[in-house]
Order: structure tokens, then C-alpha cells, then sequence
């Protein structure tokens, strides 16, 4: 079995509401992404999944929330953009787009800043 990932990154806005704090306040973030997939069954070639194809489905999704208010994303409107969320959302998305056969999406990991940050592994 292995666990195959990628780094990646997006610049976000986005306020907490009802926060008792500064976050409750707009501010932004340049958060980092970390996906990873674990393969049960590597291809033909030796591979779990071509890193230039995870690269690409995972910034299909990422590239929706970059530069953007969050708060005003659809996916956030019942609920606050907090990493937890943003992490939970990250993850239904690429799950429908990285499940196969031979591997799955494994966890998807936010960051607001290098010490600070949620894994989210689905429900």
C-alpha cells in the first residue's frame, strides 16, 4: 500500500461569523493543501497515480476557492469557512474525482499558516 501526494496552495479571504475574536474580522490567508491518495495496486508502470494527473484534478478543485471571498463560495454559506470546513469541502470534491479501483483519497491537509492547520481524512 502506498500513500501518494501533492503539494499545493491558494490565496483566500474569508471571516469566521459569530467568531468571539480578530477573525471575526475579513482578513486572508495563502493556505497550503496537502492531498494524499493511498494505492492499493500500483499500474503497468510501476505507478500509484501519475503525479502530473493528481496535480491536475486536485487544482481543478483548489483553483475554485483561489482569490476569492469564501464566505461568499456556495459551499460556505450555511457554514463558516474554517480550515475544518474548507478541508471537508476540499475532500468531497477531489474524492469524486480520485476514487478508482485501485485507489482512494486518503486525506486532505489545510494550513492558514507553516504551524497551524487540520487533516481532514472524510467522514
Amino acid at each position: 500500500m502506498y500513500d501518494i501526494f501533492i503539494k499545493t496552495h491558494f490565496s483566500g479571504g474569508h471571516h469566521l461569523r459569530d467568531y468571539p475574536g480578530n477573525c471575526e474580522k475579513p482578513h486572508g490567508h495563502n493556505w497550503k493543501v496537502k492531498v494524499s491518495v493511498r494505492v492499493h495496486e500500483l499500474d503497468a508502470l510501476g505507478m500509484g497515480i501519475d503525479f502530473k494527473v493528481l496535480k491536475e484534478k486536485v487544482n481543478k478543485v483548489v483553483d475554485e476557492l483561489d482569490h476569492c471571498d469564501l464566505n461568499e463560495h456556495p459551499a460556505f454559506q450555511d457554514r463558516n469557512p474554517s480550515s475544518e470546513h474548507i478541508a471537508a469541502f476540499l475532500f468531497e470534491q477531489m474524492a469524486q474525482v480520485l476514487n478508482t479501483d485501485r485507489s482512494a483519497l486518503y486525506s486532505v491537509e489545510v494550513r492558514e499558516t507553516d504551524s497551524s492547520g487540520v487533516i481532514y481524512y472524510g467522514a
